[in-house]
């Protein structure tokens, strides 16, 4: 008998497809220029050029503090996770009763169980791997802007170029920090499988419809967006 029946193969493939499809629309075509990342990258340039004014740049290293602190932290909260996602592997017949005993619950095998604890571990270490190289950019980003040039050099274009130089590489940082929550969030989506396909249908277009309107259609976005 096939582990995963059609019902979870659907589910599961909409989960891939919808990330996937996220993605794709938020990073590599034209829709993404109104959303708060793409706004909030464009803040970034200008904050590098605020820079070049500055010769005492403490408030810069200060944002940049701020900026590791929360990656190492999301970074840590990851291997807290992946740990936690190994942890469904130890007594899984103690949680198969238990998830099977819930009102959407479904009984499933033990393969089957272990098979989606797995998958979880995965996003988990995906998100990792975002968050410690987000991590490792900003400390480059920390360095770009110790090599900065004096604020008497600010019209040269070789400052402006460093400026901007910094500008990309944080706004990379930016984007791996990204994945990386983006990672959790899909997460949150994918622990409805361990219910039942159905959940795991809903519970994945439901953190899309969030995502989409916190990129899109938030509060946050007006107040960046907004020009007086």
């Amino acid at each position: 008998m096939a582990l995963l029946s059609p019902l979870d193969l659907v589910a599961l493939s909409l989960f891939i497809g919808a990330w996937i499809c996220y993605h794709v629309a938020l990073e590599w075509t034209r829709h993404h220029k109104p959303g708060l990342n793409s706004r909030m990258d464009g803040y970034r340039d200008i904050w590098m050029m605020r820079m070049l004014e500055r010769d005492v740049r403490i408030v810069d290293t200060q944002i940049m503090a701020s900026l590791q602190n929360g990656t190492a932290f999301f970074a840590s909260t990851s291997l807290i996770a992946v740990g936690g996602s190994l942890t469904l592997l130890r007594s899984p017949d103690d949680l198969l009763a238990l998830a099977a005993s819930l009102p959407l619950g479904v009984e499933m095998p033990r393969a089957l169980w272990e098979l989606k604890a797995t998958g979880l571990a995965v996003i988990f270490v995906y998100a990792f791997f975002k968050f410690s190289w987000s991590y490792r950019l900003f400390n480059y980003v920390a360095i770009l802007i110790g090599a900065m040039p004096h604020a008497r050099d600010r019209k040269k274009s070789s400052a402006k170029a460093s400026a901007m130089r910094a500008a990309r590489l944080c706004t990379v940082a930016g984007r791996h920090f990204n994945h990386g929550q983006r990672a959790f969030f899909f997460a949150l989506g994918y622990l409805g499988w361990f219910i039942s396909p159905w959940l795991f249908m809903a519970a994945t277009a439901a953190v899309v419809i969030v995502m989409w309107r916190r990129q899109f259609a938030s509060d946050s976005l007006d107040a960046v967006a907004r020009t007086e």
